[in-house]
C-alpha cells in the first residue's frame, strides 16, 4: 500500500502557491490550490458526502523544467511548475481540456479557474439552476440554493469533449460557461478555497458513472416509492384522509403512498423537536398511540404507506461535527476568575432556542415511524432559504453552510431511517445539493407540472440524480401523461381539490389509465431504478444523453428517454425521432427514425410514446398496490429489432439487503433476422427473501406476419397469433433447476 506522500504529488509553484494533485482512480483527478501546503478537508468531505476511501492508483511521475506530468493508466495531467496551469489528456495522449489562465485561491478572496472551449463543444450538467434550458453552453450561474429560482443547484458540469468537473464547495460561487466569452469556461467564488475533481471519459454515461464514484449513486427508493403518492388536501382530518383511501380502491387506482401537509401538526409549521399530531384532526389515544386500531393500522390494511410534511430550521451541524474526531479541549479556569457568580456560570449562551445540539433532528421522529409512518416529505420552508445573521454550530457561516444544508438535512433523514428501521427510507425534498442523489428522492418544489419542471428533470437527470419529480397537474391530459412518465408519481391536493374522482367524466378514466399502466410497467421502471443504482444512468433520460451523436437531440426540452425503451413527449404533438425504428404506442404505427413527426393522439390519451425497436418490457400484472398479490407470472412485451437485450432486476423492495447481493438477476436477449425471431430467458442468478418459488412468462412477441412454426427449447409450442394485434402469444415456464433458459424461436419461410 501507497504511503500517505505517494497519493497525490504537491507542486511549489513559481508565482506562488502550492498545487496538490491526487489520482484518485485512474480516469479522476483532484486539485486543490491555497498559499501554503495546510490543506484542510473542506465540508462535503468531513461530513461523508463527498467520498474520500479511495483505493491506491498507481501513477508516475515525470518533472521536467517548466512542467510536471502525472500519468496513470487511464489519462495524465500536465502541470506548468510556473504558475499551475493544466492540460488533461485521456489515455491516448489526446487533449481533453487546457486551462486558459493561472488558477487563483486566496484566503482572502476566494478562487478562480479558467479552461478553454473547442468549437461545437456542448456543456451539461449543473443539476436545477435554471429551467429554461439543457445545454449550457453560453450560460452564466450562480451556484446557489434558491427558493423556485435554484431548489437543487449541482456544481458538476461535464462536455461532449470527453471531461467532467465536479467543485468541491458548498460557498456562494458561479459558472460562466462561454457566456462573457464564447470559448472560455470559468468558475470563481469570493470565498473559500480551489478544490475540485476533473475526470475523463468518453461518453456522457460515463462521466455520470465516474462523477457518482465520487458524490454517490443514486438511491434506490422502496419499490411501492416508484408508484403513486397521493398528498392530501392540507385540512383534512383521519377519517377524510381515509375516505381518500377508500375511494381510491373502489375506483381501482392504484396507489402506495398517501401524504398529509403541515395540518397534521398540532400545532401549524411546527419546526421543533416537540411536535405531535393534532389532537382534534388525528387523535391517537395517548394510551394506545400504535396498533392496528388507529387510523395509521387501517391505511395500512388498504395497501396504503403514509408521508409526513416536514419543515426543518434545526442547527444539523452538530451531529455532523459529533461524527468527527477532535483533539480533546483543555477546561484550565482563567487566573482572574476569582467570584463565580452562578447565575451566569461558564457555557455558551445559544441564541437558538430551536436546535439541542445534543439530540439528532431525526430522534423525535421515531414515534412517529413506530406509529407506523413509512416516508417524510422535506418541505422547501426554511431549508432554501437564507439564514444571513446566522452562526452554525459547526462554526460556519450563512455562506458556506446555506448550499450545504439541504443534502444535510436529507442525509439524516435517510440514514436515520435506515438505522432506525432497517428499511429503505423514502425521503423527498425540493431542496438539495451535491450527494442529494445517494439520499433522497426530490420534487420540482412548488411550480407545478409543466414544461419547466420538465426541463429539472431532465437537468437532473444529467448531474446524476435520478429519482426527480414534480407536482402532476391533473387538470388536463398532458400533465397526466407527464406525471405518470416519470421516475415517480406525486398527485398533491395541498390546498387544491385534485382529488382523481373529482375530476370528471373526461379526466378520470385518463387518469385511471395512465396509473395502470405505471402499475403495469413497474418491473420495467424498478429495474432502470437499478441500473440508476449502479451506473448513475438516470431513468428520465434526456434526449443527447442516449444519442449523443445526433445534434438534433441536443436541446430537446418536450421529449425524452424513458428507460431504454420508451421516448415521450410532453406538452407536444411534435417528437424527433432518432435513427432506427419506432413504434407508436397508441396506433401501433411504424416509424423510421432521422425525422420529426406530428403525433396523432388519441382524444383519451395525453401526449406522444413511443417504443424503440428492440424493446423487451416486462409488464407485471394489475394490482392496487405493490405486493397485494405475488407476481410469479410476469408479460414479456418483445418488439424484435436486431439484437437487443433486458436485464431485470428484482429484490425484496423493502431492505438494504440489494447491497449485499440479495438481487435476482434475469438476462433476456432477441435476435431477429429475415428468417427467425430467437428469444431467451436465462435462469435468473440471485435470490433474495420472499422471492417467488416458480416464475412463469407470458410472451407477447409483436411480429408483422404470422410466423410457419414457434417452438421452445427446440420443441413445437402451444401458440396464437392475434391478426389484429399482430402479435405471437405463448406462456413459458422458467426451468425448475434454475439451469436451462427458455429458448423461444420464431420460424418464417
Amino acid at each position: 500500500m501507497k504511503e500517505e506522500k505517494e497519493k497525490y504529488v504537491d507542486v511549489e509553484l513559481a508565482q506562488g502557491g502550492v498545487l496538490r494533485v491526487e489520482p484518485v482512480t485512474p480516469h479522476i483527478f483532484r486539485i486543490r490550490l491555497r498559499p501554503d501546503a495546510q490543506f484542510k478537508e473542506p465540508s462535503l468531505i468531513r461530513y461523508g458526502i463527498i467520498r474520500s476511501d479511495w483505493e491506491p492508483v498507481d501513477f508516475s511521475v515525470e518533472t521536467l523544467d517548466d512542467s510536471l506530468t502525472i500519468r496513470t493508466q487511464g489519462a495524465s495531467l500536465e502541470i506548468s511548475r510556473k504558475d499551475g496551469r493544466l492540460i488533461l489528456h485521456d489515455g491516448s495522449g489526446k487533449v481533453l481540456l487546457q486551462e486558459a489562465d493561472s488558477p487563483r485561491s486566496s484566503l482572502e478572496s476566494g478562487f478562480n479557474a479558467e479552461f478553454q472551449l473547442g468549437d461545437g463543444e456542448k456543456l451539461y450538467g449543473l443539476g436545477d439552476e435554471a429551467r429554461d434550458r439543457i445545454q449550457k453552453r453560453g450560460h452564466r450561474t450562480q451556484m446557489w440554493v434558491k427558493n423556485v429560482a435554484s431548489y437543487v443547484p449541482i456544481p458538476f458540469l461535464m462536455s461532449t469533449s470527453g471531461w467532467g468537473i465536479l467543485l468541491n464547495t458548498t460557498w456562494r460561487h458561479f459558472f460562466d460557461m462561454g457566456y462573457s466569452q464564447e470559448d472560455r469556461l470559468r468558475f470563481w467564488s469570493r470565498q473559500g478555497e480551489l478544490d475540485y475533481y476533473l475526470i475523463a471519459g468518453e461518453t456522457m454515461p460515463m462521466l455520470i458513472d465516474r462523477y457518482t464514484d465520487i458524490a454517490g449513486k443514486p438511491h434506490l427508493l422502496p419499490l411501492w416509492g416508484y408508484g403513486l403518492t397521493f398528498v392530501c388536501n392540507q385540512q383534512v382530518s383521519a377519517r377524510e384522509m381515509l375516505d381518500d383511501c377508500l375511494n381510491f380502491r373502489r375506483e381501482e387506482i392504484p396507489c402506495d403512498l398517501v401524504g398529509l401537509e403541515p395540518g397534521w401538526m398540532s400545532q401549524n409549521y411546527d419546526y421543533t423537536v416537540n411536535k405531535k399530531w393534532h389532537p382534534e384532526r388525528f387523535y391517537l389515544p395517548q394510551w394506545s398511540s400504535k396498533g392496528p386500531h388507529t387510523f395509521l393500522g387501517a391505511a395500512g390494511r388498504l395497501g396504503f404507506k403514509m408521508s409526513l410534511w416536514l419543515c426543518c430550521d434545526y442547527d444539523l451541524s452538530f451531529v455532523e461535527e459529533a461524527l468527527v474526531p477532535k483533539e480533546p479541549e483543555s477546561e484550565e479556569r482563567h487566573p482572574d476568575d476569582f467570584e463565580q457568580d452562578q447565575h451566569f456560570g461558564h457555557n455558551p449562551l445559544r441564541m437558538d432556542k430551536l436546535t439541542k445540539p445534543e439530540e439528532p433532528w431525526f430522534e423525535h421522529l421515531k414515534k412517529f415511524v413506530d406509529q407506523g409512518v413509512s416516508a417524510f416529505k422535506m418541505d422547501g420552508a426554511n431549508q432554501v432559504n437564507e439564514h444571513p445573521d446566522r452562526k452554525w454550530g459547526n462554526g460556519m457561516e450563512d455562506e458556506e453552510m446555506h448550499n450545504l444544508y439541504p443534502t444535510l438535512l436529507n442525509k439524516q433523514m435517510s440514514l436515520g431511517f435506515k438505522e432506525h428501521t432497517g428499511r429503505r427510507a423514502m425521503i423527498y425534498s425540493s431542496g438539495g445539493y451535491t450527494g442529494i442523489q445517494k439520499y433522497s428522492a426530490t420534487w420540482a418544489g412548488d411550480t407545478g407540472g409543466g414544461p419547466r419542471p420538465l426541463v429539472s428533470i431532465l437537468n437532473h437527470g444529467l448531474s446524476g440524480h435520478s429519482n426527480a419529480s414534480c407536482d402532476m397537474d391533473a387538470f388536463n391530459p398532458q400533465g397526466i401523461h407527464f406525471g405518470f412518465l416519470m421516475p415517480w408519481s406525486q398527485l398533491c391536493s395541498w390546498a387544491y381539490w385534485r382529488h382523481p374522482w373529482l375530476l370528471g367524466e373526461k379526466l378520470l378514466p385518463i387518469f385511471k389509465y395512465y396509473a395502470r399502466l405505471r402499475y403495469r410497467l413497474l418491473p420495467y421502471i424498478y429495474s432502470m431504478a437499478h441500473t440508476a443504482s449502479r451506473t448513475g444512468m438516470p431513468i428520465m433520460r434526456s434526449m443527447n444523453l442516449t444519442f449523443p451523436d445526433d445534434a438534433k437531440c441536443d436541446n430537446c426540452m418536450q421529449q425524452y428517454m424513458f428507460g431504454d425503451a420508451f421516448l415521450a413527449g410532453a406538452f407536444t404533438d411534435k417528437v424527433y425521432l432518432p435513427e432506427g425504428r419506432w413504434i407508436d404506442y397508441w396506433t401501433g404505427k411504424n416509424y423510421q427514425g432521422k425525422q420529426e413527426v406530428t403525433c396523432q393522439i388519441p382524444e383519451d390519451r395525453g401526449g406522444p410514446l413511443f417504443i424503440r425497436a428492440g424493446a423487451i418490457i416486462p409488464h407485471w400484472p394489475d394490482m392496487d398496490y405493490v405486493g397485494q398479490k405475488p407476481v410469479d407470472t410476469i408479460a414479456l412485451n418483445v418488439y424484435p429489432e436486431g439484437e437487443s437485450s433486458f436485464t431485470l432486476y428484482e429484490d425484496d423492495g423493502v431492505t438494504y439487503n440489494y447491497l449485499e447481493g440479495a438481487v435476482a438477476v434475469t438476462q433476456i436477449t432477441c435476435r431477429a433476422t429475415e428468417k427467425e425471431i430467437s428469444l431467451t430467458i436465462a435462469p435468473h442468478a440471485g435470490s433474495y427473501q420472499g422471492m417467488p418459488e416458480t416464475r412463469s412468462y407470458d410472451i407477447n412477441l409483436h411480429s408483422e406476419t404470422v410466423p410457419t412454426q414457434v417452438t421452445l427449447n427446440g420443441e413445437s409450442s402451444d401458440w396464437s397469433y392475434g391478426e389484429d394485434t399482430r402479435v405471437i402469444r405463448l406462456k413459458v415456464e422458467e426451468d425448475p433447476e434454475r439451469e436451462k433458459p427458455a429458448v423461444i424461436v420464431c420460424s418464417y419461410e
